[in-house]
């Protein structure tokens, strides 16, 4: 299929395929028309990158995923690198959240501390 196709079924721009091209998660043949022509199974793949990105993973975080698929897997989660990834983004997004709490109190107590200030 050609890149307008892929990128319709899996629901991005031509324009993403190209960079995750770049970026060595695809590969396209080329035809003797010089287009690029990829597999059913690329589908999967580019539809595997857009939801990690969509959760806030980075391009190089999906590589074991899409490894992981290509290696005949039923999904790109299914291999212990993909499981270690999954397990470093949710520390990280653990102290993120921990970090979020700490802010948030140093708010309320800065509000708080107005609101007294402003009573008195």
């Amino acid at each position: 299929m050609r890149i307008g196709e892929l990128a319709r079924r899996a629901g991005v721009s031509a324009r993403s395929l190209r960079y995750y091209e770049e970026h060595g998660l695809i590969s396209a043949r080329r035809g003797s028309n010089g287009y690029r022509e990829y597999d059913e199974s690329d589908v999967k793949l580019v539809e595997q990158i857009r939801e990690l990105i969509a959760i806030g993973f980075t391009l190089d975080d999906t590589r074991p995923f899409v490894a992981c698929l290509r290696g005949g897997h039923p999904t790109g989660g299914s291999c212990s690198e993909s499981v270690a990834v999954y397990r470093r983004k949710i520390s990280e997004i653990d102290e993120e959240i921990r970090s979020l709490l700490a802010r948030r109190a140093e708010v309320s107590a800065q509000l708080a501390s107005s609101c007294t200030r402003r009573l008195s």
